[in-house]
């Protein structure tokens, strides 16, 4: 095998000829500034389904953006057939700066994040009253990752014709969280969905909560020319539904100039990627009294400041006290 030292001369190296006869590869990427921008409606399996202007454009992610996924609710610029008519298809060369982000993480221990949806305005974490049985500590992490993805929250308690919803709106009632209560009834003469649509309005609202709660149920009440298949059974022994919803989808809300997006369904909720830090800026009567916290506190141990701040009368108790139950929500299960 012949070698090459280091001064050597360039006529003696071989060159590969270029039989096609086209320009070699370059890294320089195209700019695609005529590229139009969309929304991400939802995923499949490697295809996107997006909205551009008054179409709906079947989309693929471009190679140049690598490991970068764009997920439901996302901005978005695209090239190539944009006529969305059948066996066509577009490319997603670029995606937007996201406003807030909802993720989560299959566990506590599953360092691996996964981003739900993007760019929404509020995030409406749906329970059931009864059939099954709410979840406090579900709840509980969906509020955190709200707090952390800078979403705001929105409580929407359903089936009260089978509980009352007093005791569960005590727990939360510190949190000044927005809430609707519903019932079956009110579900089928519109009264609940119309109530529910006042805080839809003009909004990107997530739609999140565990199989049976009559999320998607409440959806296809908000979009009913958008009709999605609903839980039918919910599980005698653990009080739990099937999952009929399996990818996210977002869904304009008609004559209020808002979204919905569904969810799947979920059985947990990890918040491995939850920085305690970030969760703070939901409360903000009590941030000002962390300035006298040691570094990287986690504003549930002896030398936290804000026992001082709430002390001084800064703060109402039960506002902290909210805040070290959402914090300590990390560390529990999502069961009761």
């Amino acid at each position: 095998m012949r070698r090459y030292g280091k001064h050597t001369d360039e006529d003696d190296i071989r060159s590969r000829p270029n039989r096609r006869g086209n320009r070699p590869r370059t890294h320089i990427r195209p700019k695609h500034e005529d590229a139009a921008e969309g929304m991400v409606l939802t995923v499949d399996r490697g295809r996107l389904t997006c909205l551009v202007e008054d179409r709906v454009v079947t989309a693929m992610k471009a190679r140049e953006l690598g490991r970068k996924a764009a997920v439901v609710g996302d901005r978005v610029a695209l090239v190539g057939d944009l006529s969305g008519k059948k066996d066509t298809l577009a490319r997603i060369v670029r995606i937007a700066e996201r406003s807030s982000v909802l993720r989560r993480t299959a566990d506590d221990d599953d360092p691996y994040e996964r981003v739900v949806v993007a760019n929404a305005d509020q995030l409406a974490v749906v329970t059931a009253l009864a059939d099954p049985e709410p979840r406090p500590r579900l709840i509980d992490r969906c509020l955190v990752a709200a707090y952390d993805g800078g979403l705001e929250p929105l409580l929407v308690l359903t089936k009260s014709d089978l509980a009352p919803p007093d005791k569960l709106l005590e727990l939360y009632g510190d949190l000044d969280i927005p809430y609707v209560v519903t019932s079956r009834a009110e579900l089928e003469s519109g009264e609940a969905v119309e109530r529910v649509r006042e805080q839809l309005d003009g909004r990107i609202t997530a739609f999140v909560g565990h199989s049976g709660v009559g999320k998607t149920t409440l959806v296809n009440a908000l979009v009913p020319e958008e009709r999605r298949r609903t839980t039918g059974h919910v599980n005698a022994v653990t009080g739990r539904g099937r999952h009929t919803t399996t990818s996210a989808l977002a869904l304009p809300l008609a004559g209020a100039g808002g979204w919905v997006i569904d969810t799947p369904g979920v059985r947990s909720f990890g918040l491995a990627h939850v920085d305690p830090s970030r969760v703070i800026h939901a409360f903000p009567d009590l941030e000002p009294g962390t300035e006298g916290c040691p570094r990287a506190c986690s504003h549930d141990e002896p030398d936290c400041a804000l026992d001082d701040w709430v002390a001084a009368g800064h703060a109402d108790p039960a506002r902290l006290y909210s805040l070290r139950r959402l914090l300590a929500s990390r560390e529990r299960t999502d069961g009761d």
